[in-house]
This record gives structure tokens, sequence and C-alpha cells, in this order.
């Protein structure tokens, strides 16, 4: 071959070389933004279920207002009932508490001592929620029926610090943490009931897998979803029409594991309610579209401990205490007295 030859082919070689080495760039650049891009939907969700950094300063955004959640408030068809037990409850002389997380979080409460107290009750809000809010038409009849009330605020909400909500996976703990403060307090050795609306009823159920002071006598869990990982399945599905929900659970699993600390997989009732000998008390709304009441109809079949079960006609999430009071109350108050003296 001679020297003119040679120059050529070196040539065509570096020319093929430099479009074989464009097209792996191009293919590399696609690559990234395709999974940047596919990643980055899942940190939109993630921002908007799980983080909640400085969740005092934000109101809550209007996209996510969605008729899910309106017609599944209190406000919707009960704003009058609504509104008059948070003023009771704001009018009241509550005492502030603290204790600090297993993760480090100072976490606050409210007290509400009873005149002639029968028992405590902890009583554990749902997701970006308030005890003033979830409890507010609740809280004045146990109040007034012989219960210390303690209002906890979840972490992340209210007074309490935190920049992630966990879906239970760590609010367990702290409702384990919380039990022991009032049994600490608890020096007439009164009876202590774990009450939970929504996550915060999640919460309590999974607490109940835990070890708890000796005077918890029962559990309360009002439209308990039964697993983080089913109930945003429900939501990205039934919600926001989301395809693909795997690969989103997927994305938000290593979210959460990455940058919020925990395992969406510890946020699930299945091994508490198995584990758990102390009696639960299960509401849900039958027309609740926020937590599908299937979730506390599994949590009650898992259930080993006594257990009781009431579905609510006509009731959405949260609404049962409002839609049909007096079986409500009557529950709650035979629930107390036959575990009060246990």
């Amino acid at each position: 071959m001679t020297a003119h030859s040679e120059g050529i082919t070196q040539i065509f070689n570096y020319e093929v070389y430099i479009i074989m080495k464009n097209k792996a760039l191009k293919f590399s650049g696609a690559a990234i933004l395709g999974f940047s891009a596919f990643m980055a939907t899942g940190w939109s969700f993630f921002e908007m279920m799980v983080s909640c950094k400085n969740h005092k300063k934000l109101t809550r955004r209007k996209w996510f207002q969605l008729s899910h959640t309106k017609i599944n408030h209190p406000r919707h068809k009960f704003e009058d009932k609504y509104e008059k037990g948070k003023a009771w409850c704001r009018e009241q002389d509550l005492q502030d508490c603290y204790i600090t997380s297993t993760d480090g979080l100072r976490l606050h409460a409210f007290y509400l001592p009873a005149k002639n107290p029968e028992r405590f009750v902890l009583l554990s809000h749902g997701y970006k929620g308030s005890g003033f809010g979830d409890f507010a038409y609740t809280a004045r009849f146990l109040h007034e029926n012989g219960c210390s009330l303690l209002f906890i605020d979840q972490r992340c909400c209210g007074e309490s610090e935190g920049e992630y909500i966990t879906f239970g996976a760590l609010e367990q703990y702290d409702v384990q943490n919380w039990a022991y403060y009032l049994a600490r307090r608890n020096k007439n050795k009164l009876p202590i009931y774990l009450y939970g609306e929504s996550m915060g009823a999640a919460a309590v159920l999974m607490a109940s897998g835990h070890r708890l002071p000796s005077a918890v006598r029962g559990i309360i869990a009002d439209c308990g979803f039964r697993s983080m990982r089913g109930q945003i399945q429900d939501m990205a599905a039934n919600w926001f029409h989301l395809h693909w929900v795997g690969l989103l659970l997927f994305r938000l699993r290593f979210f959460c594991a990455v940058f919020a600390g925990f395992h969406m997989k510890d946020a699930d009732t299945a091994h508490a309610m198995k584990k758990n000998r102390r009696p639960v008390l299960f509401f849900h709304g039958a027309e609740d579209t926020y937590v599908d009441p299937r979730n506390t109809k599994i949590n009650y079949f898992l259930c080993r401990a006594p257990k009781e079960l009431v579905i609510v006609p006509g009731a959405r999430h949260l609404c049962s205490a409002y839609a049909d009071p007096d079986l409500y109350r009557s529950k709650l108050s035979a629930f107390f007295e036959k575990y009060d003296g246990k």
C-alpha cells in the first residue's frame, strides 16, 4: 500500500471514529436527559407528598386542592360544627409539652387535663393535619367525659420539627415515645388510649406492635390506611390518573431512603396487627374516597386482638363522628367502659 493510500485510510478511519463518537455522545446525552426526566417526575411527586420543608411558612398549594380532598373534609358538609370544635380547642387552657424523637427532632404537643380525669387519650392527627382540626368535633366530647387529652403535633406539622412526613414509618416511634411521656405523667395509674385519625390512625396501629406502657388499654383508629405503598398507589392512580405507578413507586422509594431517611416498607400496619394484643376500635366512613374503606377492613382482618369494626353509612373521610354522632360517641363510651378497668 502506498503512502497516499495509507493517508486516505487513516483519514477515513478518523472520520468514522468522529462520527461514532458523536453518535455515542448523542446517545449518552439522550439517555442522561431521559433518565433525568424520569427521575424528575418522581422527585416532583416526592416533594408534593413527602417533603415538608419550611412547612410553617407554606400555605397549602392550590394545585393540591383536588375534589377528593375537598369532598372528604368535614368542612364540606359540617363546616359549622367543625369550626366550633376548633374554636373550643383554642379557648382551652392548654399546656405546651415537648419530647425528643429517636432521630433528634423536637416534637410538640398540647396537653389538656380534665377536671376529674378517668383516663388519658393521646390524639394522633392525620396527614399534614392538626389535632385541633382532625379532632375538633370529638375533643370536647372526650374532655367532658373524663378524658385528659394530649394533642400531639406529628413531625413536620404544627410546632414539631422535621422536614419529611413518613406516613407512619417514623411517626409510629413518635407515638410510642409520647405514650411513655403520658405514662410518666400518669401518677394515678389511669388508663391510656391511643386514638388516631387517617395517617395518625395508621401511626397508632403501627405503634401497637412495639413495646408500650402497661397502662395503654386500647387503640382507636379512624380511617387509617394499611400501608404507605398502598395509599400512594391509590392516590397516584385514582387522583392523578398516573400510569406506570410501579415505576413511580420505585422512584419514591429511592428518594425516601436517600433523602428522607426512611424506607416505605416500614410504613405498614401488617406486622403490628399480627403482633398487637391490645383491643382496637376501628371506624371508617363508607363513602371515603381519600382512604379507601378496604384499608380498615384489611387492618381489622389482620388484627389478632379483641376488635370491633364500625363502618358509618354515608360518611366520608373523618366524617363519621359528624354523620352519626350518637353512634360514634356511644361506641367510644362503650369501648372506654369495657377496657378502663382491665
